[in-house]
């Protein structure tokens, strides 16, 4: 009864969050599409988080690695680059739909994390109420860093620096400042609902004060200039989800967070249940965001879940 209940469990958890389930996904008829962004940079979209691209002399560099079992095809698509086996991988944070890749990529190059991702990859944990890892040695970052870090390769100083409890506790956003284009990792889903990880270090409250960083470097308006340097506002934003973006594109998805984040405290306040705010849903501008990876009512939950921490 009680492994019943536990699959059930899992069962639900991946319907409200439509969850991939990696063991009965069938990845054959997924395609990897390159995109242009600016400069050196590229994006490859698949299945999982967007996978960043430098190219050049020195060789290529991937930002996040997607799904283990597509490997071979983004292989395939960095060939057609430059070179099928990226010199380093950097790991935006530790979930499996960014760091699938580690273990076929990391047998020839440097992976490179937040030294939490590391301890993460390295252990077990649970997810949506399944045990994942520890993964192969092959698979684990090999240089960790806490705070910031740069990658000198490609005649560009490319920088990586923490965004501490926002999606996990290990969010990195890298910086290619020549091409002037920033990936986000999941600090960013672009049009949909995010996936905050409140069992593993997230915080929609830290999501919301990462994002604030990030468009106010944007804007000009930090000073100093901040963690990743000074930015111009046309760069371009490889989200962790969802298609190629921009300044103004980021404004809107922190606009989301802030009003649906306001509404359900509001809602707290008053009184109302769980059960009533998500019956309740979200402002009719935003309800068409519950329709990717999280549902509205589970993105209710969590900012519910996190205010009520």
């Amino acid at each position: 009864m009680k492994l019943k209940n536990q699959a059930l469990v899992f069962i639900a958890a991946a319907a409200v969050c439509r969850l991939p389930l990696l063991a009965q996904q069938d990845f054959t008829d997924v395609q990897i599409k390159t995109i242009p962004v600016a400069g050196k940079v590229y994006m490859l979209e698949g299945s999982g988080g967007n996978i960043g691209v430098s190219v050049g002399s020195g060789g290529v560099l991937i930002v996040d690695d997607q799904y283990a079992p597509l490997s071979e095809k983004i292989a395939e698509a960095l060939a057609k680059l430059g070179d099928r086996k990226p010199k380093f991988i950097l790991n935006t944070h530790w979930h499996g739909d960014h760091t699938g890749g580690n273990e076929a990529f990391g047998k020839s190059g440097t992976i490179i994390a937040h030294t939490n991702v590391r301890k993460r990859l390295s252990t077990k944990q649970e997810l949506f109420g399944r045990t994942v890892g520890p993964q192969p040695n092959d698979a684990l970052p090999v240089i960790t860093f806490d705070d910031s870090l740069a990658i000198h390769f490609n005649d560009e100083e490319i920088r990586a620096v923490h965004f501490p409890n926002s999606h996990t506790d290990g969010d990195i956003v890298i910086y290619f400042p020549e091409s002037n284009v920033i990936h986000m990792g999941d600090l960013f889903f672009n049009g949909t609902f995010p996936f905050v990880d409140l069992d593993h270090g997230g915080s929609v409250q830290g999501l919301i004060r990462s994002v604030e960083v990030v468009l106010g470097m944007l804007s000009g308006s930090a000073e100093p200039a901040g963690p990743l340097g000074k930015i111009t506002h046309q760069a371009r934003l490889i989200p962790g989800h969802g298609p190629l973006a921009d300044a103004n594109d980021l404004k809107v998805y922190h606009q989301m967070l802030t009003e649906t984040t306001q509404l359900v405290r509001d809602a707290r306040k008053a009184g109302r249940s769980l059960d009533e705010i998500k019956a309740a849903g979200v402002q009719d501008k935003w309800a068409a965001w519950g329709n990717g990876f999280i549902l509205t009512s589970a993105w209710l939950e969590t900012i519910y879940n996190d205010l009520s921490r």
